[in-house]
């Protein structure tokens, strides 16, 4: 060994060719810096010096044209979307967007897809797991909708479009997969008589302006759970949206441990992030004019939730909210569903999401001929195409227009019914 050649010194950034003792052919090839400053030298090997050079060649080429991949390459999937949600989107996304982004990568890409390679994930591989997520039930026995699969699909493509722009892949393989296709539902809104009757029956339980305001407004259920008395100006008939209410997390805070997996079961739980976000989109935050009725509902509301402040007594929070418990503290979104739940099934109506309520009150706008771009400053879209979107057509809307085209293009007296004849009988 100590007879064996040095090989000859290169310049600093120089590829590097040589032969091992072994007989073996190895390539150095510096492709940038790392992330602590130092040269990033990349190494290719064969079993002869012409397999080398075509691979020091290919590698000083994707070099030159900038499409070298990073230090991570040797992350599995896993790792590098773990590290994604949690060191990339976590500080820069807002809480609700983040809790979408954990639950596609933990429940659904992580267990179908961690253990690829990332410079080795291609389309197919992505293909193959949306499918697998197609045809796996829920726990309740249900089929998965393809929203869900939509969303973990979203998901992976902005993380590995992160991985892209690092340098860690050359190309994106979400951009190239197909997620399976979107069917949407045609949502059915209530009628107006399904309307009075839903308020009518709700004005007989705690919160009913709660649900005037879902049917008359629109608010999204954050925007609805998230109103301060601040933002309500009962003498201009006016109401501010400024903030959305959100799902509490919990963390446990038990010595010794209480024994439930889940923290929202931990006698001793702490709430871990706050009571609001911002709005869904800038759109949001809006200013929409109270009818009549509903301020009286609400100055109702108000003088029931000052009694309610004076019998709890010391146990009231003062939080400021319009919809609260009976203690003072904010609804929890959960059991504002359950409330909207038992409110459909005391009106003997047909079920439906807690978001219908907003189709609903978008479609009564499209009856009163409201404008599509009032509509938009009404229910908060930023969007022009949501006016397509939520307001469905209904058959007070078909049965007006077919009453317009009657008056434009006929006489009263050609649209007047015919006398009954008799018709002879055939023989």
């Amino acid at each position: 060994m100590g007879d064996e050649p040095k090989r000859p010194k290169q310049p600093n950034g120089a590829s590097s060719i040589y032969q091992d003792a072994a007989g073996g052919w190895h390539g150095r090839v510096t492709v940038g810096k790392r992330d602590d400053g130092r040269a990033d030298r990349r190494h290719a090997r064969g079993k002869t010096r012409t397999i080398v050079i075509r691979k020091v060649r290919a590698l000083e080429r994707a070099r030159e044209d900038g499409n070298v991949l990073g230090v991570g390459q040797s992350w599995t999937v896993e790792q590098w979307l773990t590290h994604w949600v949690e060191n990339i989107a976590a500080p820069s996304v807002r809480p609700s967007t983040l809790r979408g982004y954990r639950v596609a990568v933990n429940v659904h890409l992580i267990p179908a897809l961690g253990a690829h390679r990332l410079i080795s994930l291609r389309p197919e591989h992505l293909e193959r797991a949306y499918q697998s997520m197609m045809r796996k039930p829920l726990k309740s026995g249900k089929p998965r909708k393809p929203a869900t699969v939509h969303q973990a699909h979203r998901t992976m493509r902005t993380a590995l479009s992160e991985a892209v722009r690092r340098g860690y892949l050359t190309n994106n393989p979400a951009t190239h997969a197909r997620a399976p296709r979107i069917v949407e539902e045609e949502i059915e809104p209530y009628g107006v008589p399904d309307i009075q009757r839903l308020l009518r029956i709700a004005r007989q339980r705690r919160n009913s302006a709660r649900w005037a305001i879902a049917l008359a407004l629109g608010l999204r259920q954050g925007e609805a759970l998230g109103l301060l008395w601040s933002d309500v100006d009962l003498a201009a008939q006016l109401l501010r949206v400024r903030r959305s209410r959100v799902r509490p997390e919990y963390a446990h805070d038990c010595i010794p441990h209480c024994g439930h997996e889940h923290p929202g079961y931990c006698p001793s739980r702490k709430q871990t992030n706050a009571d609001t976000d911002e709005t869904k989109s800038a759109a949001g935050k809006r200013t929409v004019g109270l009818p009549s009725a509903l301020v009286v509902l609400l100055r109702q509301h108000q003088a029931e939730q000052n009694a309610e402040r004076a019998a709890a007594g010391q146990l009231w929070t003062d939080g400021g909210w319009v919809f609260a418990t009976p203690t003072g503290t904010a609804l929890i979104p959960r059991s504002d569903w359950d409330a909207w739940k038992q409110l459909l099934r005391d009106a003997e109506l047909r079920d439906a999401r807690l978001h219908d309520a907003r189709h609903t009150a978008a479609t009564v706008l499209l009856l009163l001929g409201v404008s599509e771009r009032a509509m938009m400053g009404i229910m908060g879209w930023s969007n022009p195409a949501m006016a397509r979107r939520y307001a469905h057509m209904i058959d007070a809307i078909h049965h007006d227009i077919a009453d317009r085209i009657d008056g434009l293009l006929w006489s009263p007296d050609e649209t007047a019914p015919l006398p009954e004849t008799d018709v002879p009988q055939a023989s």
